[in-house]
């Protein structure tokens, strides 16, 4: 889990742990303290949603829009 998780990671991804699964409360410590070392940072599902002006792309992705006027 913990190299699965570690080397697939990059900016913006969204990492899904399970409640119940025997093996994420040993392996969420090493994962947060080496994600945390190599300098992300944790935020809220919330967080990273543009909530107003916004656009999707061909690929799902959502982009916040900046109004310039």
């Amino acid at each position: 889990m913990y190299s699965r998780v570690t080397s697939k990671v990059q900016n913006g991804s969204i990492v899904l742990f399970h409640n119940g699964v025997e093996n994420t409360p040993e392996a969420l410590d090493k994962i947060l303290t080496k994600l945390k070392t190599d300098g992300y940072e944790f935020v809220t599902v919330s967080e990273l949603i543009c909530w107003d002006n916004y656009e999707i792309d061909h690929m799902g992705k959502q982009y916040c829009v900046h109004d310039t006027q």
